[in-house]
């Protein structure tokens, strides 16, 4: 195993160091407002559309300290995250309501000025990322104040979690399309992502506790309690409902063929093992026993094993039912790129070939079709076949946080299995 590990190590390393980190050392950064620029056609070049939206800014600033931290580029990539957390503090602030717009023009002018819980995750989730790479109190500062904003406006202190859409004045948005009447996994999987790093930021142990308190609820109440897999979206009493498309989104989000939105029995591969190998972090983090979510992990692990890995092309689909074969075949980079942490995760902590099986057929279709070696890149998404259906590089909702934070968290892990 040490010698098969060290094979692959090999090939995310190349792809890390000569590829991908280069290519966003020489995009992103937005010379002339400041923040970040995101859309970037196949060949990585700029295609002229400039709206900056509050997720992908934040995410960028994650990246960039992520890589500073894990010691990568001397100091050239805490520069570019602290340019982006500069520019994200100065234009993204709502002064009148607090909290940050959505979405803004190049220069930071507003644009759509709703407050999305997604975003101010996101913010608390990349300050604190950026304050333990950098020790600057400033940053610490902006990611409690979206935490508190998050208890202040968003928590629902009736049925627990967190309202998701909300208009600038934070009051809900309507029902339906606009999302005021739901929450989801995706959300709150983030939120207590974001949360864990606040505690390792700080060591406060009341952070501690809402982070478990976040777990315990996802665990009761958003995994389906026979198959262990993520119900997608449910109504404010936490009753599960069928997933249905927002008018603000994110993930280049793709329409059901059904106007009623996806089957209630729907889980997404991407997204569980995603929540699989943050739920190990989490607990790492916070220094909780693993033995008791065991389970709970080897349930998810084995049903992405069973019904998302397509064996005979390579790569994971990206939906299906929560106790049948992928329903959606198509595959996603960044359902990709979170399988590929969890898999070494589940090997890791199962000790079953089966696992690292999993991984290797998910880097090696990564390798062969998903990434453009040439640009330094990932395609956004390829059909069942592994042909390109998306091609761009980067747009308002892809950047560097799935690849870059996939390929560190690959390398740290394959690390340690090579010895």
């Amino acid at each position: 195993m040490k010698t098969r590990a060290k094979k692959l190590l090999q090939e995310v390393q190349h792809h890390l160091h000569i590829e991908l980190l280069p290519f966003w050392t020489t995009h992103g950064p937005d010379p002339e407002y400041g923040g970040f620029l995101t859309y970037f056609d196949k060949q990585g070049n700029p295609t002229g559309e400039t709206i900056k939206t509050l997720l992908c800014q934040a995410r960028m600033i994650y990246a960039y300290a992520s890589a500073h931290r894990a010691g990568y580029g001397d100091r050239q990539f805490l520069d570019m995250a602290r340019e982006g957390a500069q520019f994200l503090a100065k234009k993204f602030w709502d002064n009148d309501y607090e909290g940050w717009y959505w979405t803004c023009e190049r220069d930071g002018t507003p644009c759509n000025s709703s407050k999305l819980t997604y975003g101010g995750a996101f913010v608390t989730y990349a300050f604190t990322e950026y304050q333990m790479a950098s020790a600057e109190p400033e940053a610490l500062e902006t990611a409690l104040e979206g935490y508190e904003l998050l208890q202040t406006r968003a928590a629902d202190n009736c049925y627990g979690g967190y309202y998701e859409f909300l208009e600038r004045d934070w009051s809900k948005k309507p029902p339906g399309k606009y999302g005021g009447d739901r929450k989801s996994f995706d959300v709150h999987m983030h939120v207590m992502e974001a949360f864990a790093n606040l505690y390792e930021a700080t060591g406060e142990a009341f952070f501690r506790d809402k982070t478990r308190e976040l777990i315990d609820l996802i665990v009761t109440r958003i995994l389906h309690r026979e198959f262990g897999t993520g119900i997608a979206q449910f109504s404010l009493d936490w009753t599960p409902v069928r997933q249905i498309l927002f008018t603000e989104v994110w993930g280049a989000d793709r329409a059901s063929e059904d106007p009623e939105g996806r089957p209630l029995d729907n889980t997404s591969y991407g997204h569980n093992i995603e929540f699989a190998w943050l739920l190990h972090h989490a607990l790492d983090t916070l220094g909780l026993d693993v033995a008791p979510y065991a389970p709970i992990l080897k349930k998810i692990f084995d049903h992405t094993l069973q019904y998302g890995v397509d064996r005979q092309r390579g790569g994971l689909y990206c939906e299906g039912p929560h106790d049948g074969p992928a329903r959606e075949r198509n595959k996603e980079f960044w359902q990709q790129a979170e399988a590929m942490v969890g898999f070494l995760d589940a090997y890791r902590l199962f000790d079953d070939k089966r696992y690292l099986d999993a991984y290797e057929n998910i880097h090696r279709f990564v390798m062969d079709h998903m990434i453009d070696h040439e640009v330094g890149e990932w395609r956004p998404l390829l059909d069942e076949y592994n042909t390109p259906v998306w091609d761009y590089m980067a747009h308002g909702w892809k950047i560097n946080y799935h690849t870059v934070r996939s390929m560190i968290q690959c390398e740290t892990r394959l690390k340690r299995i090579a010895g």
